[in-house]
């Protein structure tokens, strides 16, 4: 177990500081190409290739973060009925994406994601939906309380805030992947919002949405506990990743969106995506204390009276 730990931390550290290498490289060396002419051969060879596969580093290092933390929190079948219908149901919209258009729009992925799958989106692109989704729907999740208090209201409300959040996050995540200087990917017709059309987000939302459904209609048959003794439902001691994930996935996509000059989608998602987050961890249930054992002592009240004899004269 304690492997897993340090797996979990070596992973989350590896994820946030690609970021950082990401800001640097992106936002600091690229723009002063002299900087990168100045550096011995070694030091090109190795901006080269950390701007080839960066992204996909991190992006695999959040996923196996997150993997890792679902197997010891949620347990492997837990784990498996979300990942697997997030990943499959997600690389399904992005192919029919990328191939007619639909849900999303007209786009077209470019290089530095990693290989494409049948030549059109990147395997790193289902596995992120997948670590955002989940971080997104537990946080949304237990916040609601829906497995101390389940009813339908709670598990649709669930779903609903899971796709809101995970939806929030493109609103930064656009700008910074298709309109900055180092895009990502592009539109083959520009949208009406900063570049993006509406139309995206519609399908952001829908397609996880739906996969958050699927998976929680299979949860419906095994209860969300803590894997850890005591099991409970999961309360706000096991948010804090989720919610660092989240958080800082959308700090990467805010700062290049900013650089560029995108404010309006960026302050978009803080409203929709991060105070909300922020507050669904606040109000998330706290993990209940331990109770100590106490074992009642009995006192005996019973005091032994020695025999007196009492001398009558």
């Amino acid at each position: 177990m304690k492997q897993l730990i340090r797996g979990v931390g070596f992973c989350l550290i590896g994820h946030i500081v690609t970021m950082v290498f990401g800001w640097a490289g992106l936002l600091l060396v690229l723009p002063h190409p002299e900087v990168i002419l100045n550096l011995p051969a070694f030091g090109q060879s190795f901006f080269q290739l950390s701007m080839a596969g960066g992204g996909v580093v991190n992006i695999i290092l959040g996923a196996i973060a997150v993997a890792i933390f679902a197997y010891r929190t949620l347990g492997a079948w837990h784990w498996l009925t979300f990942m697997l219908p997030a990943v499959c149901i997600s690389l399904s919209s992005e192919l029919l994406g990328t191939g007619t258009g639909f849900p999303f729009g007209d786009y077209h992925y470019l290089n530095g994601l990693g290989y494409k799958i049948a030549g059109l989106v990147p395997f790193t692109i289902p596995i992120s939906w997948f670590y955002m989704g989940l971080a997104s729907y537990l946080i949304a999740r237990v916040a609601l309380k829906l497995d101390q208090k389940p009813s339908w209201v709670r598990w649709v409300g669930a779903i609903a805030i899971g796709a809101i959040l995970f939806t929030s996050w493109d609103f930064a995540l656009e700008p910074a992947m298709s309109q900055t200087s180092v895009p990502f990917w592009y539109w083959d017709k520009a949208g009406a919002f900063f570049g993006t059309p509406y139309q995206n987000y519609a399908g952001w939302f829908g397609t996880s949405a739906l996969f958050m459904t699927f998976a929680a209609i299979i949860w419906t048959r095994k209860p969300l506990l803590v894997q850890q003794e005591p099991k409970q439902p999961l309360t706000r001691n096991q948010l804090g990743l989720p919610l660092i994930i989240y958080l800082s996935n959308y700090a990467y996509a805010a700062v290049l969106s900013l650089a560029s000059g995108f404010g309006l989608p960026v302050l978009l998602g803080l409203l929709t995506g991060v105070v909300p987050a922020i507050a669904l961890y606040a109000i998330a249930q706290p993990a209940k204390a331990p109770v100590a054992e106490t074992k009642s002592a009995t006192i005996n009240t019973e005091i032994p009276i020695a025999a007196v004899k009492v001398g009558v004269k």
